[in-house]
């Protein structure tokens, strides 16, 4: 499985310099009202994804505790940790702004597409990628606000946490809840158009971004900041990821979990969603002027790791049951 630079990754680039070439329409009093075009996009891209949740493919992957432990604490604690490092050790260089940036991406939950395809193509222990990616999703919707409220509230940042729930639970877990209520009768034509939800879905986070960034454009927040804020970016992103692989990988050995789960392990466990993410951000961090440089960690984050997964899929697809 080779890494393709698909639509959705061009898309992210081109709603990025429309943002920064006519940001009007898509910042706050644009003609396109981000507030509720943003708010109607969030609980479309949550109700998509409880469409396409089936709860009852779980089962399969349900009882190998250990590799589930593994992914899980991976996911929201080994990431957060690390996201914790990064902000005490990069306080007198980096942004504020970008070090959110960074915690935000440490507490996402994993992807669920992109987990079970490569561990598809790698040979992987698909329930088990199947379960885990679900569940993280599940479980992102607590942790990730409850582990900003941590960060922000610890650097002295207020942070009303309530209010933030009280809009996840309105547009992100009622509509999540919805499209699952929803499945008895959709399920079928969603499983036959799964291509189409997939452009709208995908559709809906470009425009998401767009505006994002289009509010920091308006804002003035890039005149603060020259090209270096890239490449911190770049390096950081990939600092992460690399640290996380190896230790899912070493975990995983020291677990001694067979080489099907550890393949399963790596990809939910170092993986991190821009699916859910931009639009969890929205929510939790609302009218935040510079929320563009907020989610440009994940933004970086999302291509290294379809990237890099890639490789090691085709690599590890080769392998036979000496190696």
């Amino acid at each position: 499985m080779k890494f393709k630079f698909d639509w959705f990754l061009k898309g992210m680039l081109v709603a990025v310099a429309l943002a920064f070439i006519w940001p009007s329409p898509g910042a706050k009093g644009g003609f396109l009202h981000p507030e509720l075009l943003n708010k109607i996009g969030i609980a479309l891209v949550f109700f998509l994804n409880g469409l396409g949740l089936s709860l009852t493919s779980l089962k399969d992957g349900a009882l190998r505790w250990k590799v589930h432990l593994l992914i899980q604490v991976c996911t929201f604690l080994v990431f957060p940790v690390l996201g914790w490092v990064l902000l005490k050790t990069t306080g007198g260089w980096m942004s504020t702004d970008l070090q959110t940036g960074f915690f935000y991406l440490c507490a996402l939950p994993s992807t669920v597409s992109s987990s079970v395809a490569l561990t598809v193509a790698a040979r992987g222990n698909v329930p088990v990628a199947v379960f885990n990616a679900t569940l993280s999703s599940l479980i992102g919707v607590v942790l990730t606000p409850f582990w900003m409220a941590w960060m922000l509230g610890s650097s002295g940042t207020s942070f009303a946490l309530w209010p933030v729930i009280v809009d996840l639970l309105i547009w992100l877990v009622l509509p999540l809840v919805l499209g699952q209520l929803s499945r008895p009768l959709l399920a079928t034509w969603a499983s036959h158009n799964k291509a189409r939800i997939q452009i709208v879905d995908r559709l809906t986070i470009l425009t998401l971004v767009y505006t994002s960034f289009a509010d920091t454009v308006k804002e003035g927040v890039w005149s603060n900041y020259g090209p270096v804020i890239l490449l911190e970016t770049i390096v950081g992103s990939t600092l992460l990821f690399v640290i996380v692989l190896a230790l899912t990988r070493l975990l995983g050995r020291l677990l001694n979990l067979p080489v099907e789960d550890r393949i399963a392990a790596v990809f939910c466990g170092s993986k991190k969603t821009l699916a859910s993410g931009v639009p969890m951000a929205h929510l939790i961090f609302g009218a935040n002027p510079a929320l563009g440089l907020i989610l440009m960690p994940i933004m970086i984050y999302h291509p290294l790791q379809l990237a890099v997964g890639g490789v090691l899929a085709q690599r590890w697809a080769g392998r036979t049951e000496q190696d």
